[in-house]
């Protein structure tokens, strides 16, 4: 998409909300020792061997270290050196940018990107814990949670009393983490004269919509499983194409012992839900009215996600439900960058969700026969 096209759109504007991030220095910073600094490829190179990117690295005690009370971080000192400004009422060009220190480019890039994942939170809400592993397979958690393993509170243990046990092994199959990306196809001649705080936004949609992708895949993972077995338990409304408060109740009341602390469901899901008699409280209507929040459903956050099937509610306790898996971090082909000026350039992450516990997400079918 032309990113003047992308600025009028309703995403576009909504990031423009973040385009003027950086405030005034309340210091002089000391830029003597980043000055020293040459940042190449073989600076990524680098990084990349040490599982670090390039802020990361810039950190560390051979490089320029910030202390902890620095207004700067070690990348935002590099920019400062070379008079790269990024934010705030002057901004540099892109063509400037490439001028004055191309490598840094690639690394501005990724930071931004990450910056636009945060701008969809959404996805921290369905994600238990998210673990970076060192290869391309992963075998998650079995834990048995039966009936006959329920019972391990704490108890008076006779002598040669059996002690409750907690049965945990790995699953029978393990995950391929597959490799996901996006290629930034574009012509140097379409982003010279554009400054960088333009560019970030386009930065941060890139990393907005990777996030929505994402979402995408802990959905199927929930309703379909991860391949051991362990799809989601269905439970079917009381009338097959309705969709009523008690059927919500009913739903809540399966997760004990685990809390439904979030539901995902289809835009079409979510506007039912927010019409039924029993959410037309006056004050949630004036809170989603002054903020744009949804209200919260017997006490669960409430997040869209269309790609969960149209007759589909997913109830989880997000505590306890998914897990992400990372072999590859965020990365921008940075070679490419530097060299090409942007003609195209891959920026990918490997990434999988796996069940955590089984019985910890459940299903809610609106239209069954």
């Amino acid at each position: 998409m032309d990113l003047e096209k992308l600025l009028d759109t309703k995403e576009g504007k909504k990031l423009l909300e973040f385009a003027n991030l950086e405030k005034p220095l309340s210091r002089p910073v000391d830029l003597s020792r980043a000055k020293e600094i040459t940042i190449t490829k073989e600076t990524y190179l680098e990084a990349q061997s040490r599982g670090m990117t390039l802020s990361e690295l810039l950190e560390t005690p051979e490089y320029d270290p910030s202390e902890l009370d620095s207004p700067l971080d070690a990348f935002e000192r590099q920019l400062a050196a070379y008079d790269i400004r990024v934010g705030g009422k002057n901004p540099v060009t892109v063509e400037l940018f490439y001028q004055g220190v191309p490598a840094l480019l690639p690394e501005f890039m990724m930071r931004e990107i990450k910056r636009g994942q945060k701008m969809r939170p959404e996805l921290e809400k369905l994600v238990a814990s998210s673990n970076i592993i060192s290869s391309s397979r992963y075998t998650p958690f079995y834990v048995d949670v039966s009936p006959s393993q329920s019972k391990l509170s704490l108890r008076p243990i006779g002598e040669k009393a059996e002690v409750p046990t907690l049965a945990v092994a790995e699953q029978v199959h393990s995950i391929t983490v597959p490799d996901y990306g996006v290629t930034l196809k574009t012509s140097y001649k379409a982003l010279r004269h554009r400054t960088t705080a333009q560019f970030k936004v386009l930065l941060w949609y890139i990393g907005f919509r990777l996030q929505a992708d994402k979402m995408g895949l802990i959905v199927d993972t929930i309703i379909n499983g991860d391949g051991n077995d362990n799809a989601a338990t269905v439970i079917n409304t009381a009338t097959s194409g309705s969709l009523t408060y008690s059927d919500l109740i009913t739903l809540w009341n399966e997760f004990f012992p685990f809390e439904m602390n979030a539901m995902v469901c289809h835009k079409d899901k979510i506007k039912e839900i927010l019409t039924m008699e029993e959410f037309k409280d006056p004050m949630a209507g004036f809170k989603f009215q002054k903020t744009g929040e949804l209200v919260s459903p017997l006490g669960s956050t409430l997040i869209r996600c269309d790609d969960v099937p149209t007759d589909l509610v997913i109830g989880l306790d997000n505590r306890f439900a998914v897990e992400e898996v990372i072999s590859q971090p965020l990365m921008v082909e940075y070679d490419k960058v530097i060299e090409q000026k942007l003609e195209e350039a891959v920026i990918s992450e490997s990434v999988a969700y796996a069940k955590v516990i089984k019985e910890a997400a459940l299903v809610l079918d609106t239209v069954w026969s």
